[in-house]
């Protein structure tokens, strides 16, 4: 495969991304109050379903995910020699590190010492969900974060291109392994089915529109689209946690605790991977430029297919979809902080590296 040309700088995080975790919130509040003032309408939606797949959602879902995947040049997969250390990093961390740590901090914090303030039937479903959220490495969202740090751009995109084609063969199998630890039963039919809709069908569908763009308008066209579908994608996205919110609203207002301690276990795994994945990079002699990204990049999380997984395995009022959230809840925040603490650190990187 040729390598492709070198990518353009991707612009920093706009006010709408910069603001998402308060997005969040107000869609708790309206999903929340919208479930209890139009309780027969979410119940029409969660009965629109084929084959354990709700259709309402499935759209909303390809409307995050599609607009985000249409970013990836998989042609950058021809630069992965030129990282090879770095994209080893990063590689180790999203799916020898990342998944096993969020299944073990998970248990440790939901199954034993928050087990008392959680209800107890609910326990093992915030654990999937946890373990569904760490099993998919970011895509869309990393190129803002490097961009963030001034990482450099060839890197994230060769490794965010790989990591697609990974997820396509690994998230099934690591989800069905991680899950049968944790002691939950695995459809094997929907969780096939969940790969097959949520990242086969939607990396075909962007990438025979990306070459079909760029064949005929080139890069321009390609950017007018991505420009005119940012929004769209983020407005799905919303919309989604509404209805997810509607259909959780009771058991949200009866234990406002339970966000809390969900967060709690995604907080203290966005830190550690970040930290193994910098220090690695480090200790690999590779430049600051590459290990900024890489610790983002191992760090953060796909929520678009971890909400849309859980949606389809566990149903849209399980415990799961609503761990998942809580996951794009904390997302921007911590994201942040890290892309604070690696720019700020980078002298003392840079010194140690040179030592």
């Amino acid at each position: 495969m040729a390598t492709s040309a070198p990518p353009e700088r991707r612009p920093g995080m706009g006010r709408f991304e910069r603001y998402l975790s308060w997005w969040v919130v107000l869609c708790i509040v309206a999903g929340i109050a919208l479930g209890h003032a139009l309780p027969s309408v979410f119940a029409a939606i969660a009965g629109a379903e084929v084959a354990r797949v709700n259709l309402v959602v499935a759209v909303l879902i390809w409307l995050m995910i599609i607009p985000m995947l249409l970013k990836i040049d998989f042609g950058a997969l021809g630069s992965v020699r030129r990282h090879w250390k770095g994209i080893g990093v990063t590689l180790f961390v999203n799916w020898a590190v990342k998944p096993f740590s969020m299944a073990a901090l998970g248990t440790l914090f939901l199954g034993w010492l928050f087990a008392p303030w959680l209800p107890a039937g609910e326990i093992s479903s915030y654990v999937a969900g946890l373990i569904l959220l760490a099993a998919a490495p970011c895509t869309a969202m990393v190129f803002v974060w490097s961009n963030l740090c001034d990482g450099d751009p060839n890197y994230t995109l060769s490794q965010v291109a790989l990591n697609d084609v990974l997820m396509v063969f690994l998230f099934a199998p690591l989800v069905a392994l991680l899950l049968g630890v944790a002691s939950v039963t695995v459809p094997w039919d929907t969780l096939l089915l969940s790969v097959g809709l949520y990242i086969l069908v939607p990396v075909i569908v962007a990438q025979v529109t990306r070459r079909a763009l760029l064949r005929k308008g080139g890069q321009r066209a390609l950017d007018r689209v991505l420009a005119a579908l940012g929004p769209v994608s983020l407005v799905a996205l919303l919309a989604t946690l509404v209805l997810l919110f509607g259909f959780q609203g009771n058991q949200i207002l009866a234990r406002p605790l339970v966000i809390a301690l969900i967060a709690v276990p995604i907080l203290i795994q966005v830190y550690l991977n970040a930290g193994i994945a910098y220090w690695l990079s480090r200790r690999l002699g590779v430049a600051w430029c590459v290990a900024a990204p890489a610790a983002l990049i191992g760090a953060s999380n796909f929520f678009e297919l971890a909400v849309a997984a859980a949606i389809s395995l566990f149903g849209l009022h399980s415990g799961a979809a609503l761990a998942t959230v809580v996951g794009v809840l904390v997302e921007v925040p911590v994201m942040l902080s890290v892309v604070a603490i690696v720019r700020r650190s980078r002298a003392w990187y840079e010194r140690s590296a040179a030592a």
